[in-house]
């Protein structure tokens, strides 16, 4: 995760010393762009892998899913529109697969996780949905052309929890059962915000974005303080 935060860094750091480069020459005339075409909103898809650090013992499985969808305006800067800032809201909402591992959100103490070897289950996932607001400091190679030229950003989103839940497929169970699905929701047990720090790269309207998340994912003291993660494709420009 690290590492996809520092190839995009990096990027970023490179497109900054490029533009600073650019400075030394005489100052392009930036009242003379043509941003009449460019769209002052844009919606931006992403979909990715979504994983916990500091899980401990915890032990998931598979793909686990993140998936975002927002509605940003754009705001460039009058004296030089390849930067801008943007925001807008949205949802997000990611994922978890589990393995051998069931997670108890009626306990009356908080989050209840442990360990189940006798259960068999053919999907187990913890999913959480949030209501977001991401705001990013962006960089644009072609201002006045949105949909093409290099671009890179980043920036912050904070989000409300709106839902929280288990579902699960069981193939049997420790009486002999199975075939039928366990759902249970409630989110009372996780942190009301969420507040993750994200970074974006990308040509055209395709990009990679990470994201960290900086808060607790469930309230302090009613469960693991893990630290959810994701990273993957992002579409925008639509």
């Amino acid at each position: 995760m690290k590492s996809i935060f520092g190839m995009i860094l990096i990027c970023f750091s490179l497109a900054t010393f490029a533009q600073e480069k650019n400075d030394a020459k005489p100052k392009t005339d930036f009242k003379k762009l043509d941003l009449s075409k460019r769209a002052s909103d844009h919606l931006m898809i992403q979909f990715g892998y979504a994983g916990w650090g500091n899980k401990g013992t915890i032990t998931t499985k598979g793909f686990s899913k993140t998936y975002n969808m927002y509605f940003m305006f754009d705001f460039p800067f009058k004296s030089d529109p390849h930067y801008s800032v943007a925001l807008g809201p949205g949802i997000g909402s990611d994922n978890i697969h589990l393995k051998q591992t069931t997670v108890d959100l009626s306990h009356t103490g908080g989050v209840t996780i442990t360990r189940d070897t006798i259960t068999n289950y053919k999907k187990y996932k913890l999913s959480s949905g949030y209501l977001e607001v991401p705001l990013e400091f962006r960089y644009a190679s072609n201002p006045e052309n949105m949909n093409k030229g290099w671009k890179f950003a980043l920036g912050l989103k904070i989000g409300t929890i709106a839902d929280g839940k288990i579902k699960a497929k069981v193939n049997l169970d420790a009486n002999k059962k199975g075939g039928y699905i366990l759902k249970y929701e409630d989110h009372k047990y996780f942190s009301g915000t969420r507040i993750a720090a994200t970074a974006r790269a990308g040509l055209g309207n395709v990009s990679v974005f990470g994201s960290y998340t900086l808060s607790d994912f469930f309230k302090a003291g009613y469960g693991p303080t893990v630290r959810p993660f994701s990273f993957g494709l992002a579409i925008s420009g639509l």
